[in-house]
């Protein structure tokens, strides 16, 4: 029994141990420069439910956490914060930023940086390549299996195969998930 409970308590700690190596925006980039590898951004708010799910159930499952920290720089970005980014030469703020209005659905001010990638919903997770080109955006709750499938989709460049909805259908069915359902 006492075997029993020191496995599952190793199993415990290491679980509630793997997380994101979450980083600003410029520091992904400033790392991008010594040590090039696509960046990972995910946009949230303080008021967005699903954002707080994704984080609990997909950014925090071990497999993710080791297949991002391994292959991406990732972002977390507050949507309505006031961090100030450089990004492509390019200056962003939120000059409409007030520190003591309260989260609420609908939110405040947008900062200039989601607005500059278009994003319309939350949570949204955008793909960088090594030079910051935009690859995509994924927009909404991804579950830890679906998430895993983009990670790897992108991190190897096999997103350059598909060309169309079949093609991508083909490598969702053929992709082997090491999260099992």
């Amino acid at each position: 029994m006492k075997k029993i409970a020191i496995v599952f308590s190793v199993f415990s700690s290491m679980f509630m141990m793997a997380q994101v190596n979450w980083m600003s925006m410029d520091q992904a980039l400033e790392a991008q420069k010594k040590t090039p590898k696509k960046i990972m951004i995910k946009f949230y708010t303080d008021w967005c439910s699903m954002c707080k799910m994704m984080d609990k159930n997909t950014f925090s499952n071990p497999v993710i956490t080791e297949y991002i920290n391994d292959n991406y720089y990732a972002v977390k970005f507050n949507s309505e914060g006031n961090e100030d980014v450089t990004f492509q030469g390019k200056k962003f703020n939120n000059p409409d930023f007030n520190p003591k209005r309260k989260p609420t659905y609908g939110g405040g001010p947008q900062h200039q940086f989601v607005t500059y990638f278009g994003i319309k919903g939350y949570p949204t997770t955008v793909f960088l390549d090594e030079d910051q080109k935009l690859l995509t955006g994924l927009v909404g709750y991804f579950n830890p299996r679906d998430m895993e499938a983009y990670l790897a989709l992108f991190a190897t460049n096999e997103f350059k195969k598909i060309k169309t909805q079949q093609e991508w259908q083909s490598y969702r069915e053929k992709f082997k998930h090491k999260i099992k359902s």
